[in-house]
C-alpha cells in the first residue's frame, strides 16, 4: 500500500466512503420499511420483496452483514487517509486530513443517506436486497464468528435467543395503525375498522334498548287493544308476554300474524301459540359486542333479552344494534338519532329523550357525556342529581346545560339541552 499510487489511493477512499454511506442508509431502510406493505408485494408475487421478506425476518443476520461492511470500511479508511496524509508535506495534515474526513462521513456517508433511506425505505430496502444476498454469503465466516460471540456475551445477562418471527400487533397497536392511515383509507371505512376493534371493550348494555322502550304485546291486555296494537305497529317482531315483560311468552313474527290476520282466524289462544313458536333468547348484561356478535351468528337470532344477575330484563339488543355500532346510524342527520330521540327546537337546542343511549348521543352529537357509569341520558342526570327531579330542574354537565322538561314514572322523559356558551 505504501507504494500504491496516490491517484489509487484516492480512488480506494471514495470507494469505502460510498460502501459506508450504503452500510448505513440501508440500515435505517431496512429498519422502518413497512413490513406489511413488504408481506403484501410478497404475496403478489413480487420476487424482490418475497426476497426482501426473508431478510427482514433473520434481522441477525443481515445486520451482522451490514456491521462487518462498516466496519471493515471504516477501518480501511482511516488507514488509507493516513497513508495518504504521509504524502502531504505538512507537519499537521493528517489531524487536519483527519477532521476533514470525519466531518464529511458525518454529512455525506451517514445522515444524508439516513435521511433519505428513511423517506424512501421501501425502494432503497428493495434495490438492496439482491446486494445485501451477496453480502451474506461473502460475510459468512466472519458473521458466524461475531454472532456466536455477541451471544455468549448477551447469556452473560441472562439473555437467550429468541425466534425472530414477525411479532403480532395488539389491538391498540392496530388502532394506532388504522388511525394513521388517512392518506390510504376513506374516513369512513376508517371509522368502520376502529368500531370493529371497539367491539370487545363496549357492552350490550351500552347500546340495548331499555325494558321501559321495548315494544311488545301484553297478551292479558283487551283483545281489541292487542288487535290495534298489531295493525300500527312498525316492527317485525314483537315480543308477547303476561301482564309484565319478565313474563315473556315468546316472540311473534308479525308476517305470520299477517296471514292470520288476512284468513280472519286470529284468536289470543292462536296469537299465543305463534308467540311459543320462537322461545326469547336471553343474555347475560356485561357481554361484549364481540361476542354477541358470533352469538347471533351461531344461534341465527335477531333478538336478545339482556337479563341482569337476578334474572329481570333490563333491555333489549338487536342484530341491527350492534351493526349500527360498526357502520354508523343509519341516518347521516343528527338530529335524527334513535329516529326519535333527538330533534331541535326553534331556539336551536337539542330536545333528548331522557332514554337515549349516551354512547348514542356522543357519537352522533360530539358530546362528552361519562360513560362509565350510567347508559343513558335518564341515568346519568339521576345520578348527578341524586333524587326525581322536578320539570324546570337544570345542572350542567361539562360544556353543556341540561333542563329537565317532563318526568314520568320516577324517570325523566325529556330533556333541553343547551352548550354553554364561554363568556369572553
Amino acid at each position: 500500500m505504501d507504494t500504491a499510487p496516490t491517484i489509487a489511493l484516492l480512488l480506494t477512499l471514495l470507494g469505502l466512503l460510498v460502501v459506508i454511506a450504503f452500510s448505513a442508509g440501508t440500515e435505517v431502510a431496512m429498519l422502518s420499511v413497512n413490513r406489511y406493505r413488504v408481506r403484501t408485494r410478497a404475496a403478489a408475487g413480487e420476487r424482490r420483496a418475497r426476497a426482501l421478506e426473508k431478510l427482514l425476518a433473520k434481522p441477525d443476520q443481515w445486520l451482522g452483514a451490514n456491521l462487518v461492511i462498516l466496519e471493515g470500511a471504516s477501518v480501511a479508511a482511516s488507514t488509507v487517509l493516513t497513508l495518504l496524509a504521509l504524502r502531504v508535506p505538512h507537519p499537521h495534515a493528517l489531524p487536519v486530513m483527519m477532521i476533514a474526513l470525519m466531518v464529511f462521513i458525518i454529512i455525506f456517508c451517514e445522515l444524508a443517506p439516513k435521511i433519505y433511506a428513511a423517506m424512501h425505505s421501501e425502494a432503497v430496502a428493495l434495490n438492496s436486497t439482491l446486494v445485501y444476498r451477496a453480502l451474506l454469503w461473502i460475510t459468512w465466516l466472519p458473521r458466524w464468528f461475531t454472532n456466536r460471540a455477541a451471544y455468549a456475551f448477551l447469556r452473560l445477562f441472562g439473555l437467550h435467543g429468541a425466534s425472530h418471527g414477525a411479532q403480532a400487533l395488539s389491538a391498540e397497536e392496530l388502532r394506532t395503525v388504522v388511525s394513521e392511515s388517512s392518506a390510504l383509507i376513506p374516513a369512513r371505512h376508517r371509522q368502520m375498522l376502529l368500531s370493529i376493534l371497539d367491539l370487545e371493550r363496549v357492552t350490550v348494555n351500552d347500546i340495548m334498548i331499555p325494558r321501559q322502550d321495548i315494544a311488545g304485546i301484553d297478551i292479558s291486555a283487551d283483545w281489541e287493544d292487542v288487535l290495534e296494537r298489531l295493525r300500527q305497529t312498525p316492527h317485525t317482531r314483537l315480543p308477547v308476554y303476561d301482564g309484565e315483560l319478565d313474563n315473556l311468552i315468546g316472540i311473534l313474527h308479525m308476517k305470520r300474524t299477517a296471514q292470520e290476520f288476512a284468513r280472519a282466524t286470529l284468536t289470543r289462544e292462536r296469537l299465543i301459540e305463534l308467540a311459543q313458536a320462537r322461545e326469547p333468547y336471553f343474555v347475560p348484561e356485561g357481554t361484549s359486542l364481540m361476542h354477541q356478535l358470533a352469538q347471533f351468528q351461531r344461534n341465527r337470532r335477531r333478538h336478545a333479552f339482556v337479563v341482569n344477575e337476578y334474572g329481570d330484563i333490563e333491555g333489549m339488543v338487536t342484530l341491527e344494534d350492534l351493526l349500527e355500532e360498526i357502520v354508523g346510524e343509519f341516518t347521516t342527520d343528527p338530529a335524527t338519532v334513535g329516529h326519535k330521540d333527538v330533534h331541535r327546537d326553534a331556539s336551536g337546542a337539542w330536545l333528548v329523550n331522557g332514554s337515549a343511549s349516551i354512547r348514542a348521543l356522543n357519537r352522533a352529537l360530539g358530546w362528552q357525556l361519562p360513560e362509565l357509569g350510567p347508559k343513558t341520558l335518564n341515568g346519568l342526570l339521576l345520578e348527578k342529581l341524586e333524587n326525581i327531579p322536578q320539570p324546570g330542574t337544570s345542572l350542567r354537565i361539562g360544556a353543556l346545560e341540561f333542563e329537565v322538561l317532563q318526568t314520568v314514572d320516577n324517570s325523566i322523559r325529556t330533556v333541553r339541552v343547551r352548550p354553554i356558551v364561554a363568556k369572553s
